[in-house]
């Protein structure tokens, strides 16, 4: 017997759900490329994504998934043979220092663990170390989505910046932007770059990257520049070069939709948004812990993101209680990757989410935990609705 009908929901970390207003956005002609309106669409997209990255400086687009805005970050700046050092905290830093590798810069990993954040005092010792600035820039992840932690990015700018190096402040805002506050000009990151599948709540295919001036003028010695990732040729006078070709015309409709719901919405009530529910999700979890079975990957509370949560299970199968979720009640969870695949399932809840869609999700792995007979602790979803109905007030 199975209790699913209807939509599917989603409670992986991306790509999300995305609001039936991004959906309809996209059934519709094509749009002239050549026209005022193309222009217009590109022009107010730009803008607002530079206000979304809390940025002065230019934003370009990218007909691309995050892996490809990797790699437009690195080619814009850095020259073959040039040294990253990238900060352990998780799946992604380690895969941003892969990309880096097979593109002919050296890659180093300051070393880290799956179940914290990275330390900067850590960070600041190495670059101190590093006399002769061999270290061209340090990728940093802002919310990694296979640990779930959140990165303190203006206390790793500020050990740049004690450290006295030059290294830019590279940093991947991919699970994050929309979501929590982030800060690039004030934080002073170099180049943030980010995607639409997420917070965005677009489907996937576009990557959106922002540059400092001191990316800028990293930019004009860099060697490992493409015409496609290329800024300066992005910049060029005639309006297709913003694309390197033809627009995605209908990806475009749906971010123009998503950014005006987040705007209508604002950022700070999205921002609180994402708080509230995402620490729902915690409650609930802290609750299903007592058990002895389910724990949080990253042990700080204060070291875990608004937007997902990695939940491990110890002497139980995650994939089974995620089969059930699915098969049996239309909720698709995340699975563990990387250091944890086989041992965790993923709780999202990024981009567009609200009350219901969070407690029937947590609901939905309650009674799984419950039918599969996984010790566990009583009342999660309780303490989540407990949560929310002391902090949402009347």
């Amino acid at each position: 017997m199975v209790v699913r009908a209807g939509r599917e929901f989603l409670a992986i970390p991306g790509p999300t759900n995305m609001p039936d207003e991004v959906l309809r956005a996209m059934h519709r002609p094509a749009l002239d490329i050549y026209s005022d309106a193309m222009v217009e669409l590109t022009d107010g997209l730009l803008r607002d994504l530079s206000t979304l990255f809390a940025t002065k400086n230019r934003s370009f687009i990218y007909i691309a998934n995050g892996h490809g805005a990797w790699e437009a970050v690195l080619s814009n700046v850095m020259s073959r043979g040039e040294k990253v050092l990238a900060l352990e905290s998780g799946r992604f830093a380690l895969g941003w220092a892969q990309a880096a590798s097979g593109m002919g810069i050296e890659a180093e990993m300051l070393p880290g663990d799956w179940r914290r954040a990275v330390r900067p005092e850590q960070l600041e010792a190495r670059l101190r170390a590093d006399r002769t600035h061999r270290i061209k820039a340090v990728l940093a992840v802002h919310v990694d989505t296979a640990s779930g932690v959140i990165n303190d990015i203006p206390a790793i700018s500020r050990a740049i910046k004690q450290a006295g190096h030059p290294a830019l402040l590279l940093v991947d805002a991919v699970a994050s932007l929309g979501c929590m506050p982030f800060e690039m000009d004030d934080w002073g990151v170099d180049v943030t770059m980010t995607a639409a599948q997420k917070g965005l709540m677009s489907p996937p295919g576009l990557a959106f990257v922002a540059a400092s001036d001191r990316a800028r003028d990293a930019h004009r010695s860099a060697n490992l520049r493409t015409p496609y990732w290329d800024w300066t040729l992005r910049e060029g006078p005639e309006h297709y070069q913003k694309y390197s070709g033809t627009a995605p015309v209908h990806l475009l409709f749906a971010l123009r939709a998503a950014i005006d719901l987040l705007f209508a919405e604002t950022l700070p009530h999205a921002f609180r948004r994402h708080s509230l529910l995402g620490e729902a999700v915690r409650r609930a979890v802290g609750a299903w812990a007592e058990g002895g079975v389910l724990d949080f990957n990253i042990a700080d509370p204060a070291e875990r993101s608004d937007t997902v949560t990695t939940v491990l299970m110890n002497g139980a199968d995650p994939a089974e209680l995620s089969r059930y979720c699915r098969d049996h009640c239309g909720v698709v969870l995340g699975t563990g990757i990387g250091e944890i695949a086989g041992r965790a399932f993923r709780i999202a809840h990024m981009g567009h989410v609200n009350a219901p869609m969070i407690l029937g999700t947590l609901g939905a792995i309650e009674m799984g935990l419950r039918a599969l007979k996984i010790p566990h602790g009583s009342g999660g979803t309780e303490a989540a609705i407990n949560y929310l109905g002391d902090n949402v007030k009347a």
